[in-house]
């Protein structure tokens, strides 16, 4: 976390403490400084951040205050291991308080929950400091556990130096016996290890923070197939000597991106989280940040935040549209030839086919749906509508689709199949839509009738080229992918 010079530590918190959230941010309160990767706890998410304490959300939409975890300091991150969480933080450094003299604690708890009789930190262990003067900055600490080899890495740093790579004993949590620290970057905070298909990912945050709508903060990364490196962007600039690939940046009325965390939600489904060191529709305020993490040609990159609209839904299978399926109906227009036109002839636009054109031949009741060839007609066209007051999951609220400029709603029946029905409000009218690692969509039901709890199993699903229905979630066949195209 660095300061800006002309910023008081006493003005970042006073960012932290203000109650109101307009629609498509995480709705509650999620108002938090150097967010720890969120981790999941008995069915709820938390994360902590600097100052101790973090904010819960019972779905991953809506957050709230009361996560607790003590000894302040600032920028901790959090990691399940096996059945106990493990948080690691820095205490002072970053310029704050001690100046750059900064101790790097891991701590360990049987659950997040603070109503839970397991709720209980044991004694915080030092496993790294910096003692002012060296080329380091001991605070920032990020955690990754490899999965090939069962080792446990962590890495810190901020601008004051380098950022640096230790090994810790997945067990106690202690510096592994006569490891060494190694240099890996530098020109970045705030940093994170990842591991994906073979690549160790270093990412860290660049730019300055603190300073509310002028802080520059954003995210860039580079890649090793060794956790030691070096690690280069993708043009072969090592992190250490200041490279670095974009993940994210300043956009959609947010600023600051900094503190990147990497949440695997399900297969071809993951988010990545972060703070906003400011959000202009929320006056300024540093909030929680979380968007679909794409991946593109090895590379991780943020997915824009889905916020609805009016779409054409085709099939990743086939480029079929997603449609109701009434009777086609004809624009009448006289046929022409290519090789008929006379050049002289006053060139008219012809207007869309409406709604109003149409609807009149549509019939009463549930009408089926199917998938057909694109043609921009009126029952290809659905409009999409958060509807926040319905809850949500992690990264957006459940949405309402409908056939544009009507009431008539995708509904999931209790067969797991598809129809339109009048709107009522009813959770098998609600969608939960999220972005994929490549860059299609996810489209599931938030209830199936008939079924208990809400569904993560069942998705929109084109058995067929024209047939679509509900069925299980499987990243590997194009058949669980839609792509959304406006219309």
């Amino acid at each position: 976390m660095k300061k800006n010079n002309h910023i008081r530590l006493s003005v970042v918190c006073c960012l932290l403490s203000v109650v109101c959230c307009p629609l498509l941010a995480q709705s509650g309160a999620p108002y938090i400084h150097d967010p720890s990767t969120i981790v999941e706890c008995d069915g709820k998410y938390y994360t902590f951040g600097t100052g101790g304490g973090g904010i819960i959300s019972d779905d991953g939409w809506s957050w709230h205050s009361g996560a607790d975890r003590p000894g302040g300091g600032a920028a901790p991150d959090m990691m399940k291991i096996g059945d106990r969480y493990l948080c690691i933080y820095g205490a002072t450094g970053g310029g704050l308080f001690g100046g750059h003299n900064g101790r790097i604690l891991t701590m360990w708890n049987n659950s997040l929950d603070p109503q839970s009789p397991d709720f209980k930190w044991t004694k915080a262990i030092e496993v790294a400091s910096s003692d002012g003067m060296e080329d380091c900055d001991a605070i920032d600490p990020s955690l990754l556990f490899d999965p090939t080899t069962g080792r446990l890495w962590a890495t810190y740093g901020t601008y004051f130096g380098n950022i640096r790579l230790i090994e810790l004993d997945p067990v106690t949590g202690e510096r592994v016996k006569g490891n060494v620290e190694k240099d890996v970057a530098i020109d970045c905070e705030a940093s994170a290890l990842i591991f994906r298909d073979g690549w160790y990912y270093l990412l860290g945050t660049h730019g300055t923070c603190c300073d509310g709508v002028n802080s520059t903060y954003n995210i860039v990364v580079g890649r090793s197939q060794n956790v030691e490196g070096p690690y280069l962007d993708n043009v072969g600039r090592d992190m250490f000597h200041g490279g670095g690939r974009l993940v994210i940046t300043a956009g959609d009325r947010v600023c600051g991106p900094g503190h990147f965390g990497r949440t695997v939600i399900d297969e071809g489904v993951e988010i990545m989280s972060c703070h906003y060191e400011a959000d202009f529709d929320m006056g300024g305020r540093s909030v929680l940040g979380i968007r679909p993490l794409l991946w593109k040609n090895g590379w991780p990159v943020a997915g824009e935040r889905f916020k609805g609209g009016t779409f054409a839904i085709l099939s990743e299978r086939r480029g079929y549209s997603l449609e109701m399926a009434v009777d086609f109906q004809r624009i009448e227009l006289p046929r022409r030839g290519g090789w008929r036109i006379d050049p002289n002839e006053p060139i008219v636009p012809v207007p869309n086919q409406s709604l109003e054109d149409v609807i009149g031949s549509w019939p009463d009741g549930d009408i089926a749906v199917r998938c057909a060839d694109y043609m921009f007609r009126p029952h290809q066209l659905w409009t999409i509508v958060p509807v926040p007051e319905a809850g949500g999951y992690l990264s957006n609220p459940y949405f309402k689709i409908v056939i544009e400029g009507t009431e008539r709603a995708l509904t999931a029946t209790a067969n797991l199949e598809l129809i339109t029905r009048q709107a009522d409000g009813s959770d098998e009218q609600l969608w939960r839509i999220e972005q994929l690692t490549d860059g299609t969509f996810r489209i599931m039901p938030k209830s199936i009738p008939g079924q208990d709890g809400v569904n993560t199993r069942y998705c929109l699903y084109s058995v067929a080229d024209s047939t679509p229905t509900l069925a299980e979630y499987d990243f590997s066949t194009d058949n669980s992918k839609w792509n959304l195209r406006n219309k």
